[in-house]
């Protein structure tokens, strides 16, 4: 293995804000998401995953098909399909009709 490699980078260790995190929780990370992998404490360190198709809130009146492009709306804590103003997440791993309140997402793919 060469002496430079650190990780397979599927896990990254994040800091919370002044509020703890929820295991599950979608992470900011800059300008790509992560996934909560336990509850991280308000300013201290955890693990967050950054690949892999989750099941995350979305907004019900979107109907998503397999392949659009999701969006983190921060504000409201949810994926959309809107992205003005929010964060590009991943594509839907499913289609989600308008109506549910989540959908399956590959994130930052």
């Amino acid at each position: 293995m060469a002496k430079n490699y650190i990780q397979e980078g599927e896990i990254l260790t994040v800091t919370a804000g002044a509020t703890a995190i929820v295991s599950g929780a979608v992470v900011l990370i800059g300008k790509r998401v992560g996934i909560a992998l336990a509850d991280i404490p308000a300013l201290g360190a955890g693990s967050a995953s950054v690949t892999g198709v989750w099941a995350v809130a979305k907004l019900s009146t979107d109907a998503v098909a397999q392949g659009d492009l999701l969006y983190w709306d921060a504000a409201n804590s949810r994926m959309t399909a809107t992205a003005a103003g929010s964060t590009l997440a991943g594509f839907a791993a499913a289609p989600a009709a308008a109506g549910t309140t989540f959908v399956y997402i590959k994130i930052n793919a």
